[in-house]
């Protein structure tokens, strides 16, 4: 009797997350997984990664011309007195279609032979999904706060592979990627590493990859909007733009890319004078 009690009740919690990811998810993984040849295509990491962070450097790109055409625009620039310049931008965009095609599209040849892809056929619960990208994006920023922190302290490491990075003290969208192909490779790693760790679903480690350059972008974007992550994030866990500028900036605080409690711990953040 108890046997029978505890299968239906296994039974009808299989059913309960069965209709939530039917209720959810399950819909967009199905229509995701017509394109199967193309996610386990070699190239559509390397596609993936370039054309979202393009699509996310556009309204950026768009703003940093109008603003400075539109004063009303203008205000909410972290440093207003900063603008830049065509070149800038070209030499940030060059650089970055030079590193996807000689070091990022490579390895990631080396991770398609190491790792095929494998697509299930039951999506995530809409709940576990949210859980685990939070998680991705918290794991993310401790391993390249430690890496951050590291690369600063030590004088070699700072000058031979991150200095790139801080070329541009006052920071504009395309300088997201801006950097050594050393610091890509990292940052590639921890973004790649933090899913395979936490065994997340394919669909889950494509919405932290999609949120992970989001974020990178808006970190360099220059800009406070009102609509900014950070602002809606309560008690200042998140830092945002005026928290990476201030790094950008001071050079000696604000380590971590997203998340403010590790730079508390450490003693390294900086609180921007300027919030909007």
């Amino acid at each position: 009797m108890n046997s029978s009690v505890q299968n239906r009740e296994l039974l009808s919690c299989d059913g309960l997350e069965d209709r939530e990811g039917m209720l959810t998810l399950q819909p967009v993984w199905d229509v995701i997984v017509t394109q199967e040849a193309l996610l386990k295509s070699p190239f559509f990491p390397v596609l993936f990664n370039f054309t979202l962070y393009t699509a996310f450097c556009l309204p950026f790109i768009a703003l940093d011309f109008f603003s400075t055409r539109v004063p009303a625009l203008r205000k909410y620039k972290i440093q207003p007195q900063s603008s830049p310049t065509l070149s800038m931008m070209a030499l940030c965009m060059t650089q970055n279609v030079y590193h996807h095609l000689v070091c990022i599209f490579p390895v990631t040849v080396a991770h398609w032979y190491w790792r095929p892809v494998s697509l299930p056929v039951k999506a995530p619960a809409l709940p576990r999904l949210l859980l685990d990208i939070t998680l991705c994006l918290l794991l993310f920023d401790f391993l390249y706060f430690l890496w951050h922190l590291l690369h600063h302290r030590v004088p070699w490491l700072y000058k031979t592979f991150h200095k790139v990075h801080h070329k541009h003290i006052s920071t504009f969208a395309l300088t997201t990627q801006y950097a050594s192909m050393w610091e890509l490779l990292w940052l590639g790693f921890f973004a790649g590493i933090s899913p395979m760790l936490l065994k997340c679903h394919p669909l889950t480690e494509m919405t932290f990859f999609i949120a992970n350059i989001w974020f990178a972008v808006e970190d360099h974007s220059g800009y406070d909007l009102p609509w900014s992550t950070h602002r809606l994030v309560p008690f200042g866990l998140y830092g945002g733009a005026p928290h990476h500028d201030l790094h950008h900036l001071k050079f000696k605080f604000n380590y971590a890319p997203y998340f403010t409690h590790w730079d508390r711990l450490f003693g390294t953040l900086s609180t921007p004078a300027r919030t909007g």
